[in-house]
């Protein structure tokens, strides 16, 4: 189901108008879970980051043992002629995807030569530049190596995803402030988090629980390149109940102030605030 409007689909070797389908009953993605994807925006004509994007979405190919079938150049090259059909006043959603066709004689374990591809281009409008988030906790937490594909942007991550986002918001809060498996603060369901303390920056350290961003590290230098102190540490929800500010950052919204965590108020403070003009500046930098 789509979430936009406008839908363009690379499949098959061409682009096509619409929402089109591309996967059978009987394809392993459909039935066991092979599915990756990545996400990256179209903005003001522009497209900041598009080349990591569809690096890591051949990555997460790899890490759920499928062999991704488009190069990082290649599939480059398809977004920019599949963005043709948008203008520069369009917000568009680029959504490259794997999955898996065959399994092996168990049927459980891909054959890794039989990869789905697909791009899905989505109009979604980018999020007003007042958006803000209320963050409450949850008892479901982000999960590790051992037990899953955490590093990758797999489909099977999201229903615990879903599960810590529809607790929290039937409390009334819009996203989840979540734990990794020791009990420190990971991400949101939806995205990574920061917090700033005294004028300084601090985010949870990337240790294998949850994907750190593309957005998350363009954010990081360019506070580097301002001057802004930025930590990787271990951070605790105490942490969090005692920072100046906080704000998420994620593909989708790129940076969102947070207002609220569990009791604890915030104002949108400087640093989201000067953040959010950088990244604007960055990306008005970067040709299409």
């Amino acid at each position: 189901m789509s979430i936009g409007s406008n839908i363009t689909t690379y499949f098959n070797g061409t682009w096509h108008r619409g929402d089109v389908p591309i996967m059978t009953a009987a394809d392993h993605g459909a039935w066991l879970g092979t599915t990756v994807f990545d996400g990256a925006r179209f903005f003001n004509g522009l497209a900041p980051d598009l080349a990591p994007h569809c690096a890591r979405v051949n990555k997460s190919a790899q890490a759920l043992m499928l062999t991704p079938t488009v190069s990082t150049e290649d599939m480059v090259d398809i977004v920019r002629e599949g963005l043709k059909h948008y203008g520069p006043e369009d917000s568009v959603y680029i959504r490259p995807m794997y999955w898996g066709i065959h399994g092996d004689e168990t049927a459980i374990v891909p054959r890794g030569e039989d990869t789905g591809f697909a791009i899905s281009l989505e109009q979604i409008p980018m999020a007003p530049a007042d958006a803000s988030a209320t963050l409450g906790r949850t008892r479901f937490r982000r999960p590790v190596m051992e037990d899953s594909v955490v590093n990758a942007k797999a489909g099977c991550l999201y229903p615990n995803n879903a599960r810590m986002l529809a607790e929290v918001r039937a409390r009334g809060f819009s996203n989840a402030l979540v734990a990794d498996a020791m009990g420190n603060v990971a991400e949101t369901a939806t995205a990574n988090i920061f917090m700033v303390r005294d004028g300084e920056v601090f985010t949870p350290v990337a240790n294998g629980t949850f994907l750190a961003g593309i957005t998350r590290a363009r954010h990081m230098e360019n506070m580097a390149a301002d001057g802004i102190a930025v930590h990787e540490t271990v951070l605790t929800f105490e942490d969090f109940q005692n920072a100046d500010e906080v704000f998420m950052t994620g593909n989708m919204s790129k940076i969102t102030p947070v207002k609220t965590f569990e009791d604890t108020q915030y104002q949108v403070g400087p640093v989201a605030r000067r953040l959010r003009d950088m990244y604007w500046d960055w990306a008005a930098s970067q040709p299409l």
